[in-house]
């Protein structure tokens, strides 16, 4: 029997991101920066010391920062994210 797999194709692999600094752009304008603890197969991660960075880089260059500590982000709220830490490949 053949394994079934969604729309959007196989399950994103991870597992190279684990423990390392992710800088996360999220709907609405937010940025979450923070460690990733884990994921599931929608994309939902995990991020531990979690820091919200909220603001315009405009003239004023005012970036509102707000302490988290561990939050889940839901992967369907996430547009792209950087690695901020070195990565083997």
């Amino acid at each position: 029997m053949p394994s079934v797999i969604g729309k959007a194709g196989p399950p994103a692999d991870l597992r190279r991101f684990m423990e390392k600094r992710l800088d996360v752009h999220l709907s609405g304008g937010r940025r979450v920066v923070g460690v990733m603890r884990g994921y599931d197969t929608f994309m939902n991660i995990v991020l531990d010391n979690a820091l919200e960075l909220r603001g315009r880089k405009g003239i004023n260059k005012q970036i509102e920062r707000n302490e988290l500590g561990m939050v889940v982000i839901r992967g369907n709220s996430i547009l792209d994210w950087e690695c901020l830490d070195k990565v083997r490949p």
